[in-house]
């Protein structure tokens, strides 16, 4: 095998600008959780802003919880761009896309993308946090990338 196997989750398979407000949010703060506790501090300044100190740190824990059990029973690594990075990896669509699913309620959905994420025993868990951390990022109201980005195209230059 290649090292580039290794790394197929960061593959580009788009923009974080094409995403909503609440996928955007859970990729950005994936990338800012992976980038240590500087980086965290961020995320709990974002929570406690919007949803206020109890509510936020709910939250926070929700979320820290969840990224945790990624990392410590993930299939394998989940790959991230930097946080500044304009393009969407796989694995970051991935769990954009888990955690929009689960705010929803779609539970069986949300699990069955959870078996993609972890080991199916950690399905249940991870999506009931999921769902947890997407309640609280539709509370925040998070706008869509795409409804601040100025409204001329921009070329994106790999």
């Amino acid at each position: 095998m290649t090292g580039n196997v290794d790394k197929r989750g960061g593959t580009p398979v788009g923009h974080v600008a094409d995403l909503d407000g609440i996928e955007a949010a859970s990729v950005i703060y994936l990338r800012l959780w992976g980038d240590g506790p500087e980086a965290r501090a961020r995320i709990w300044d974002d929570f406690a802003a919007a949803l206020g100190a109890a509510r936020g740190r709910a939250a926070l824990k929700s979320f820290e919880t969840l990224c945790a059990l990624c990392a410590e029973h993930g299939r394998r690594p989940l790959m991230r761009h930097a946080v500044a990075c304009k393009c969407l990896g796989a694995d970051e669509s991935c769990f954009a896309n888990f955690i929009a699913t689960a705010a929803t309620g779609e539970r069986e959905d949300a699990m069955l993308i959870a078996t993609l994420l972890v080991r199916v025993d950690m399905a249940p868990l991870i999506a009931s946090l999921a769902a947890d951390v997407g309640l609280a990022l539709r509370q925040m109201r998070i706008a869509a990338p795409r409804d601040l980005a100025p409204r001329y195209p921009h070329q994106t230059l790999h």
